[in-house]
């Protein structure tokens, strides 16, 4: 498995909940810029129109820049693919506990392209703030703990 991309921001400013494996609907020359490593999932999003899900504002490039297919958008909404009741499923948790998803990774198994979708609540500026503390209060244990070696 061959990670491609990775959303840091989604961990720092969403409580992840749940985590689901989706398939992405994307055409050949996307997919090859994929595996270049040319995509970006920073102010990526999952909306839902009806009741497909859509990964929203997500940039893959072109796999030739100079060349690229006429009319080519590399923020379009692609879909993604999820079983039936998967789909029932997050429905329900939207739509009663106020969560959304985003994307984390972008990655490769085997020969096909995944996304890691979380369902996750958004974090308040204290729950942001009390995480920058832990980290901080951990590094300077790392280092104490190194000083003594």
């Amino acid at each position: 498995m061959a990670i491609l991309a990775e959303n840091k921001d989604a961990r720092r400013k969403y409580a992840v909940e749940e985590t689901l494996e989706a398939g992405i609907a994307l055409t050949g020359h996307e997919v090859k810029s994929a595996k270049k490593g040319n995509v970006s999932l920073k102010g990526s999003f999952v909306t839902m129109k009806g009741n497909e899900p859509y990964l929203v504002n997500t940039h893959i490039g072109s796999f030739q820049p100079g060349n690229a297919p006429q009319g080519y958008d590399p923020t379009r909404p692609r879909r993604l693919l999820l079983k039936k009741l998967e789909i029932k499923r997050i429905l329900g948790k939207r739509a009663g506990q106020g969560l959304t998803m985003v994307p984390l990774k972008l990655y490769t198994t085997r020969s096909l392209l995944k996304v890691e979708v979380g369902i996750a609540r958004s974090k308040s500026k204290k729950d942001e703030r009390e995480d920058i503390k832990k980290r901080e209060a951990k590094r300077e244990i790392d280092r104490a703990l190194r000083a003594k070696e």
